[in-house]
């Protein structure tokens, strides 16, 4: 069992582990039980803020000391992993569903957005990371995927000024894989195809404005 950060507590199954803890899990169907405490259904695909994008496989209950967990079995697309989440919390960790094709073309129109001219220039200071970093992780961890657009518009623009730190190219990853699995299920588009997507808008500012820093503020 682990405590996830300030909201809820998630129990990883990885196929090393996950024969063991099996086992241990009463294999009771509660989906119906559950229904009157969230909006999603059995068999969902949603987005796990920060995680990626999961289908909510099933429902089950395990018994903790004298207290019944029922839990909600969130099973990954693109990792092997499952997450168990206690059904009463399901509606305050951010989980959502997937975003409509409206939405994946409000991001692709904000990456191809000219760069407002009105801007503050980038703090490459520690102390400016560490602001950038907090604004960053917040904003991913909102599960909106403007937000995450926000967050990888920014780190491309600082890439085309300088070569990422170990700390920025990890949050760009992050959101680059989050995007990219998102409008891959919702186009039915390959990955390949999603990211050659995401980066040329990118291309196409580096040749167009080589000498600019900024670093927008807002979307």
């Amino acid at each position: 069992m682990i405590l996830d950060s300030n909201i809820f507590f998630v129990i990883i199954l990885n196929k090393s582990s996950c024969g063991g803890l099996l086992t241990r899990l009463v294999g009771i169907l509660l989906f119906d039980r559950f229904k009157g405490y969230c909006m999603f259904n059995l068999k969902d695909t949603v987005m796990y803020p920060g995680h990626g994008v999961a289908i909510i496989d099933g429902a089950i209950e395990r018994v903790v000391g004298e207290k019944n967990l029922k839990l909600f079995k969130l099973k990954f697309l693109f990792k092997d992993t499952t997450i168990l989440l206690p059904q009463e919390n399901i509606n305050a960790c951010s989980i959502r569903e997937l975003c409509d094709k409206e939405a994946i073309k409000s991001v692709f129109a904000l990456f191809y957005k000219p760069l407002n001219k009105k801007f503050e220039y980038i703090d490459f200071t520690p102390s400016g990371w560490n602001r950038r970093n907090k604004e960053y992780q917040l904003k991913i961890q909102s599960g909106k995927i403007e937000d995450v657009a926000y967050v990888y518009r920014d780190l491309m623009t600082v890439a085309i000024q300088k070569e990422l730190s170990f700390g920025e190219k990890k949050i760009l990853q992050t959101a680059e894989d989050l995007l990219v699995q998102e409008i891959q299920v919702v186009t039915g588009q390959d990955s390949s195809s999603v990211v050659e997507q995401l980066h040329s808008p990118f291309k196409q500012l580096l040749f167009a404005q080589p000498t600019i820093r900024p670093l927008s503020s807002t979307i």
